[in-house]
């Protein structure tokens, strides 16, 4: 392993993402802002895969954007290698899950909020700190946030650059849960063991309207598939039968 990757594990239905640059406290280089794409274009059609959790190496989540690449960053502006990142994190077809642990701050923060849903352990400290460096923090990555907590939480968060702690982060919503850290594992598994048994067309269906991303002609299509791609009459025959669903709908590629 290079000192600044990202890894994959693939383990059951779960993918599982890991930042790893140990000197910085697992900021992400420009080649790991990079990669972070490819990785997602090969996991997102894997019929396997089922969910995906984004971590960080030890017990960091992600310091941020390692500021040896700032000046790249800051030159693109919105259509910089960070903000593709994100978004193509944002549009990835199954749930995405980010389980922080330590410091969740600058980049590290656009990550989680771009992933469904973010996990935190009881001593995760979350920031973002672009007024501190008297930077602007890209359009899109704002909207997103203020989207997840409100304009008052994120502008307060923007306008002072604070670190807060993972209780306040669970009151305005930046996480939906916060365990002892030693728990933050087993939940993070058993969580995404749920959504694995549920219907990938269900889901990715929510994601989609939830994300505001279909349109009326969109969603039609969405329960033209329920019928069609029998994943109803599975999930009833279940019911009725008292077993698991076995659903098999993936979406397809490069839909």
């Amino acid at each position: 392993m290079s000192d600044a990757e990202l890894t994959v594990e693939v383990a059951g239905p779960v993918a599982t993402v890991v930042m790893h640059n140990p000197a910085r406290r697992n900021a992400m280089t420009a080649a790991m802002w990079r990669q972070l794409p490819e990785l997602l274009d090969r996991l997102e059609p894997d019929p396997a895969v089922r969910a995906l959790v984004l971590t960080g190496a030890g017990d960091t989540f992600c310091a941020g954007a390692d500021l040896g690449d700032l000046a790249e960053l800051l030159d693109a502006g919105d259509a910089s290698i960070a903000v593709a990142a994100e978004e193509r994190l944002a549009r990835f077809a199954k749930p995405t899950v980010a389980a922080i642990r330590g410091a969740c701050v600058g980049g590290g923060a656009q990550l989680a909020v771009a992933c469904d849903l973010r996990i935190a352990a009881d001593g995760a400290r979350f920031g973002v700190p672009p007024a501190r460096l008297g930077l602007v923090y890209p359009a899109p990555t704002t909207r997103r946030l203020a989207r997840l907590v409100g304009p008052s939480a994120a502008k307060h968060l923007l306008f002072t650059a604070e670190l807060i702690d993972a209780e306040r982060a669970l009151r305005i919503g930046l996480v939906d849960e916060v365990l002892p850290v030693g728990r933050l594992a087993a939940r993070v598994d058993e969580l995404t063991a749920t959504i694995a048994q549920r219907s990938p067309l269900s889901i990715a269906a929510a994601k989609e309207i939830i994300d505001d991303r279909a349109e009326p002609a969109r969603i039609a299509w969405w329960h033209r598939k329920v019928t069609t791609t029998g994943e109803a009459r599975e999930g009833v025959a279940a019911i009725t039968e008292r077993r698991p669903p076995r659903f098999a709908w993936q979406p397809p590629a490069g839909d």
